[in-house]
């Protein structure tokens, strides 16, 4: 059986974002100067094939743990939906 997965990935709130700065000193030279703490982060989706969505849900929390994410530095959430 095969699932999408949908993942967003961010750093966590007390790592310094450079990108999202960069990104809101930007706009505020652009006269936006209303948009406040911009965070840049990553959108992954996959497609899991396992017997049931527990398992596809298994599969992407062990590649977030160990390659997609560095949960030092970053949080990451998912969802799991049938393909």
């Amino acid at each position: 059986m095969n699932f999408i997965a949908k993942i967003n990935i961010m750093p966590k709130k007390e790592i310094l974002d450079p990108q999202g700065k960069a990104v809101r000193l930007g706009l505020e030279n652009l006269g936006l100067s209303q948009i406040h703490d911009v965070r840049i982060g990553k959108h992954i989706t996959m497609e899991v094939e396992a017997e049931n969505e527990q398992k596809a849900s298994e599969k992407v929390e062990l590649a977030c743990q160990k390659l997609l994410a560095n949960v030092i530095m970053e949080n990451y959430e998912f969802e799991v939906e049938k393909a």
